[in-house]
């Protein structure tokens, strides 16, 4: 057998009938890397390529397209600018005003006092910054008991009902959310039978040997208890530094002696209504982690309090920002419960800010200081949510820009 060779082939083909040598040009000598129309050379200077420009619609076409873009959103920018943004103007004009709500807010018949109202709930002593600071205490209270357990408690039932080797999870599932979608005025008045003073709680507290307190009519303080029986402080008499010192017309020690037990039980129930809601939340998020990562994680021989700190938790990050923002929001609206289970009482010490502004507009006639109370309460929850959302940041490394 023999093999015929074959001469290699060259990379530039020419066309039949052409010299082999260097084209001439119109000058007559031979193109050079510098020449119009020729090829670039290593290290030569040849033209460049024109950048491309991404095919743009033209000037008038944009226009076009942003006149139908705002016409097919205005129809929800006018109900928004309707029923929201129109009523919050209209709502921080009043709280300007010595207002009763008898007569026209605009027609010049109610007072203007301009930030009188504000004064007299930040800076002027009297009844009505007493009020605003001991509905401000509670509703701290509430916030910092109840944010942290209904997340837990909805993330723990999150990650039961998303095993996939339980069994009965859809009825796990109808079962936790149900209180969710059960009228909270319900709930309420089911809590005020369960939590009297003969009520189930105590009942089953005597069985067990523990004498219930009465839970709605208690105003103690659970921290002021709790130092008491440590025997820190008297709570009946306190003295030293926590009771000669005040701010905003409460004294340290009525700032620290915690929630009433009271407040205790709507902290209860708040957590028992609105964990299902959040549950769903969590389960959505979990089920949309890839299993990839749990698996790789499962190669690396990692436990489940591994897979959760360094897996689970990390992927849920945005998701749990949500579910605090709500929780936030919603706490320091807080209004339903109180009115249901107490207004107020025992002792202001179940008052909120919101039940606050409802009694000062719609009982007291005061619908400046009630309008003040609310927009009070809305720079408040601003800044709590800008500083949750700069507490919970991407901490990572800022890449460098090349120059």
């Amino acid at each position: 057998m023999s093999f015929r060779a074959t001469p290699p082939r060259t990379t530039r083909r020419t066309l039949r009938g052409a010299p082999s040598g260097p084209r001439p040009t119109a000058g007559g000598g031979p193109r050079t890397a510098g020449s119009p129309g020729a090829p670039d050379a290593p290290g030569g200077s040849g033209p460049h390529a024109a950048p491309r420009t991404p095919n743009t619609p033209p000037a008038g076409r944009r226009g076009k397209e942003g006149a139908w873009g705002w016409l097919f959103v205005s129809p929800m920018v006018l109900v928004l600018g309707l029923f929201l943004v129109l009523p919050i103007l209209m709502a921080l004009w009043v709280s300007l005003l010595d207002w009763n709500g008898q007569s026209n807010p605009f027609s010049g018949q109610a007072k203007f006092v301009g930030l009188d109202n504000y004064r007299a709930l930040l800076t002027e002593d009297g009844l009505d910054r007493t009020l605003f600071a001991t509905s401000l205490r509670n509703n701290a209270y509430y916030v910092l008991l109840t944010v942290p357990l209904q997340t837990v408690l909805a993330l723990t039932l999150a990650l039961i009902v998303n095993q996939r080797l339980l069994r009965g999870r859809s009825a796990l599932r109808t079962a936790f959310f149900f209180p969710s979608v059960t009228s909270s005025v319900a709930v309420a008045t089911v809590f005020l039978f369960l939590f009297q003073g003969s009520g189930a709680v105590n009942t089953l507290l005597s069985w067990m040997g523990v004498h219930g307190p009465n839970w709605f009519a208690d105003s103690r303080g659970v921290l002021s208890l709790l130092l008491g029986a440590l025997g820190i402080v008297d709570p009946d008499h306190p003295t030293g530094l926590l009771a000669d010192h005040s701010f905003m017309g409460l004294s340290w020690y009525e700032w620290l002696s915690g929630p009433s037990i009271a407040m205790c039980t709507i902290i209860l129930l708040a957590v028992w209504t609105t964990s299902g809601t959040f549950m769903l939340i969590f389960l959505a998020a979990l089920q949309d982690i890839p299993r990839e990562l749990e698996e790789a994680a499962a190669l690396e021989g990692v436990n489940r309090r591994q897979l959760l700190r360094h897996v689970t938790l990390p992927a849920l990050r945005p998701v749990l920002f949500l579910v605090l923002t709500l929780g936030l929001i919603a706490t320091w609206q807080v209004f339903d419960q109180v009115y249901v289970m107490g207004q107020g009482a025992p002792g202001n010490t179940t008052l909120t800010p919101a039940f606050l502004s409802y009694a000062s507009a719609f009982d007291d006639a005061d619908f400046g200081q009630g309008a003040a109370i609310a927009f009070i309460l809305l720079a408040l929850i601003l800044c709590i949510t800008a500083l949750q959302r700069w507490a919970l940041r991407e901490r990572g490394a800022r890449p460098r820009r090349n120059r």
